[in-house]
Parts: structure tokens; C-alpha cells; sequence
């Protein structure tokens, strides 16, 4: 199974990948880490993208296909994917689908993590994480242990750009540029929305059910196909 995970910043893609790539035995592929990893490995693909980076340009749409390329090539990751952070546009989605195709794969299905701004905006303007153990917490849904020497107020650490205004922005433009996306997915029916807003066990329990179903439709469409045929005699 090939899957896509769509989310503005905040929405717990990053959690929810975790959980189902430990539970499914897939793979995730984050676009972000991947180019940084090619560059901290200095591969002839990651002295390309360095030399992009360091002249203050963005990595194109070719370079980042050859970095996908790379991973859907190779067997060990054959149809266990999860794409975090790809597709951004339906031109890069066209793409993925040839991509898929040229190696004999698809996209099964793809998962939308519904949340709206004010959740956004107490989930990134009140996280911090301790410095000493590197827990993350949350002022507003998991506030940090009180009276202890690891994880008190003078070890927690909040990033530059957990700000409200930087949340705003990075919702609204996640918002302007998946919406055409979504409905490009949708129109292929393979989207679903999950709703975000939930406990994080809750939503896992559902992407693991949409997961499951759909794994067994995969890999059951013969006996299933053979079940009908005795029922309608």
C-alpha cells in the first residue's frame, strides 16, 4: 500500500505517520529529510542540492522527482510508502502517479487530516520541548509535570516560529495551495478526511481502520470475487 497524509502545520501528520509506519510496516518518505540527508551524505544528488540551497534557491520539481525516483525504484520500499510533505501541487501529483506506474504501483489511498485555525494556533504557539529529555509538551492539551528538575519551566524551549501570526500564515497558505489537490484526489475517490480535532489515540484508531480496510479489499479481491459467484448461485 502507497499512501499520501495531507495536513496543515500542527495537524499531527508527523505523530499519526509514526504510529501507522510501526503498526503497517511501511515507510515514511519526507521530502524535507530526504533532501537533507542526500546533502549530509554528500551524494552526487546531494552536492546538487546543496549548491541549490547554499545560492538561496529552491530545489525544483526535478530534482525533488529524482529524490522520489530513487526510493519508489528500489524494492525494499515497493508499495509501503506514506508521501508526508509530496505532492504540494497538482502537477507534482500527476508526476508521482507516473512515477508510481513506471514501477508497476499506485496510490491506494489518501488521508486528510481535517483541523481548523484555533486548533492550529494552540497547538504550535503552545508547544515547547525540554531541553534536557526532549519531551514535547503542550500549554493548552499536555502541559508539562509541575515541581520537577527535567521538564520545568527553566529547561523548556519554544521554537522562533511557534508564534501565532507564523501559524496564521502557514495555515492559510496550506489551506490556498492543497485545496485544488484535494480535489484533484478527490475526484481519483481516493480521498479521506479524517477529523483532526480528535484525541490523538482516536485518530489513529480511525487511519488504522481506513488502512486495514483497505488492505484487506487488496488483498482479498479473489476470494471475495469467488464468494459472490457461490452466493448468486
Amino acid at each position: 500500500m502507497n499512501l499520501v497524509i495531507f495536513g496543515p502545520p500542527g495537524a499531527g501528520k508527523g505523530t499519526q505517520s509514526k504510529f501507522i509506519v510501526k503498526k503497517f510496516n511501511l515507510f515514511q518518505l519526507s521530502t524535507g529529510e530526504f533532501l537533507r540527508k542526500e546533502i549530509r551524505d554528500k551524494s552526487e544528488l546531494g552536492l546538487k542540492i546543496a549548491s541549490i540551497v547554499n545560492s538561496g534557491h529552491l530545489v525544483s520539481d526535478d530534482v525533488v522527482s529524482k529524490l522520489i525516483e530513487n526510493i519508489i525504484s528500489k524494492d525494499e520500499y515497493k508499495n509501503r510508502i506514506i508521501f508526508d510533505g509530496y505532492p504540494r501541487n497538482i502537477d507534482q501529483a500527476k508526476n508521482l502517479s507516473n512515477l508510481l506506474k513506471k514501477y508497476n504501483q499506485k496510490i491506494d489511498v489518501v488521508l486528510k487530516l481535517s483541523v481548523n485555525l484555533e486548533t492550529i494556533k494552540k497547538r504550535i504557539s503552545g508547544r515547547s520541548t525540554c531541553s534536557i529529555c526532549g519531551k514535547i509538551y503542550n500549554d493548552f492539551y499536555n502541559p508539562p509535570p509541575q515541581n520537577t528538575d527535567c521538564c520545568s519551566s527553566k529547561f523548556l524551549q519554544k521554537r522562533g516560529d511557534d508564534t501565532l501570526s507564523v501559524a496564521t500564515k502557514r495555515f492559510e497558505t496550506y489551506e490556498k495551495t492543497t485545496e485544488p489537490l484535494l480535489e484533484y484526489y478527490n475526484q481519483l475517490n481516493l480521498l479521506k478526511v479524517v477529523n483532526g480535532e480528535n484525541p490523538i489515540d482516536q485518530i489513529y484508531k480511525e487511519i488504522s481502520e481506513i488502512i486495514a480496510l483497505i488492505e484487506g479489499w487488496l488483498c482479498n479481491i479473489t476470494p471475495y470475487k469467488y464468494a459472490f459467484k457461490t452466493y448468486t448461485q
